[in-house]
């Protein structure tokens, strides 16, 4: 099996080269490359053909937030993982519908980011415990968006066991389901947290 093409944005020096570290030092995972600003990402990315960005958010000249947006135009099959220390609402949700795959905190331990880069490189959408508690903390006080509102019962069920931190075996064990549905559902609470509506497209569209 081909290795896993990982791209890094992180401007503090010494997470960014532990990064690279940890994913060269990782079997079945390649860093093509590590850079403390996102000014010249596209033609990095163009360059170096990533399959999966890990992105912290904060950054000189260019939030990761703006970065992901300009990605989406061109190179909407790259996966971006954010990787970030806020976990306020607002960043998580900018995040999300710039065109975030997963959102993960930093204070993640080693093995989980690898694995959450496996994830996302295979069709998956990893998303934190705290993570998963913004969301529901935001549908249950009433600030529902559009998005949220399209969230089954059972997509709430499976937040609200991940927001318990529950791994996904046992939210699959918990739920009766497979590990691989359980992915599925996350995968589409995050597409539902997206801008993929029509009506949020066209208010783009006219701005």
């Amino acid at each position: 099996m081909d290795s896993i093409r990982v791209l890094i944005y992180e401007d503090n020096v010494t997470l960014r080269g532990a990064l690279e570290v940890l994913i060269e030092g990782s079997e079945g995972y390649e860093a093509v490359g590590a850079y403390g600003d996102t000014l010249n990402i596209e033609n990095q990315v163009e360059q170096l053909q990533p399959d999966v960005i890990l992105m912290d958010i904060s950054m000189p000249g260019q939030s990761g937030i703006q970065a992901v947006q300009k990605l989406q135009t061109r190179f909407s099959h790259v996966e971006v993982l954010m990787l970030t220390v806020f976990d306020d609402d607002e960043s998580v949700f900018d995040a999300l519908k710039g065109g975030a795959t997963g959102y993960l905190l930093k204070k993640t331990p080693p093995a989980e980011i690898l694995s959450a880069i496996q994830q996302v490189y295979e069709g998956g959408a990893p998303m934190s415990p705290v993570i998963a508690r913004r969301v529901l903390v935001s549908l249950q006080s009433g600030k529902e968006t559009p998005e949220m509102a399209r969230l089954t019962a059972r997509e709430k069920e499976i937040l609200d066991l991940l927001a318990q931190g529950l791994s996904y075996k046992l939210i699959a064990s918990e739920a009766g389901i497979s590990i691989e549905t359980v992915r599925t559902h996350i995968k589409r609470i995050y597409e539902k947290l997206h801008v993929h509506s029509v009506t949020e497209a066209l208010a783009h569209y006219r701005h």
